[in-house]
């Protein structure tokens, strides 16, 4: 990494809830690097002047990670996109070179299938259902497209119908989503035959939120996954753990892409021990 007293950060809107800093602080910690990692919490009439100002010499930002609204957003002020992210249309990491040019990297769908395998579950030839068609469903979703041992379907649902068509049909532009259905509604996304239910919308985060899902369509021989983090568990995944399956959160996936997103930055393979410093960070943020 560059020498100087270097700064790297999140932009989004809004930020009050990320674990970010304590992942990539400790990083820098344990490396010894004089860097550090704050969060930018950007309005959409701020983002303009931001990306341009990173172009400028004395800006001492290095890197980046982006998140909602903005993953589509960026790709417009880059210098590079690397290959998937071209190909996913989304960018959730930033390397500002030394000549000040921005490469768009996406980790989220990298870090998600990292995780996923951490979880013994393979794809191939499952049944998948998918609540929610933003940024982080569009990242899952190029994964599995992109994946050469294919899911027998996957099924998506958002409250908005046509975002949901129109991000199927944006990435079917540059990847294979066959046997991928935008479903009407829930009941269409047969969650009774899924072997994998991913939550990748916000609902689950206040406690005052409904289940989207009914308790009977859960059942044991499945692995219910909710983005969601904070809490780290939300109502859906206690309902899922009471009808036997197999749950987890979202952690391992910000893990993961924060790994993967650090590695682009330092241009190294973090050691083990770099990486279990990351990972008990997050753990006792959401302690």
């Amino acid at each position: 990494m560059n020498e100087q007293k270097s700064t790297y950060g999140l932009i989004g809107y809004p930020l009050g809830h990320s674990l970010s800093p304590l992942m990539h602080n400790a990083a820098f910690e344990a490396l010894e690097v004089d860097a550090t990692y704050k969060l930018f919490p950007l309005k959409e009439d701020e983002l303009d002047s931001f990306l341009k100002n990173l172009k400028e010499e004395d800006s001492p930002i290095f890197g980046l990670n982006i998140t909602v609204p903005y993953k589509e957003k960026v790709i417009f002020y880059l210098d590079n996109l690397n290959p998937y992210a071209q190909k996913v249309k989304a960018v959730n990491t930033i390397v500002v070179g030394k000549d000040r040019k921005l490469t768009g990297y996406n980790t989220d769908g990298p870090g998600f299938l990292a995780h996923l395998t951490e979880l013994g579950f393979d794809s191939k030839s499952k049944r998948i259902s998918i609540l929610g068609a933003g940024g982080a469903a569009r990242a899952i979703l190029s994964v599995f497209c992109m994946a050469e041992e294919k899911f027998e379907w996957i099924k998506i649902y958002d409250i908005d119908y046509d975002k949901a068509k129109a991000l199927v049909l944006d990435l079917s532009e540059n990847l294979n989503c066959q046997n991928v259905e935008v479903c009407q509604s829930i009941d269409d996304l047969n969650i009774e035959l899924s072997d994998l239910l991913i939550n990748a919308t916000p609902i689950g985060l206040k406690d005052s939120d409904d289940v989207l899902v009914e308790p009977d369509l859960l059942h044991a021989n499945m692995l219910v996954y909710d983005l969601i983090y904070n809490p780290a568990e939300t109502k859906l995944l206690k309902m899922a753990k009471e009808k036997g399956a197999k749950v987890s959160n979202g952690l391992g996936m910000l893990f993961y892409q924060g790994v993967l997103a650090f590695q682009h930055w330092a241009e190294i393979d973090l050691p083990e021990i770099v990486r279990n410093k990351m990972k008990a960070a997050l753990e006792q943020g959401i302690k």
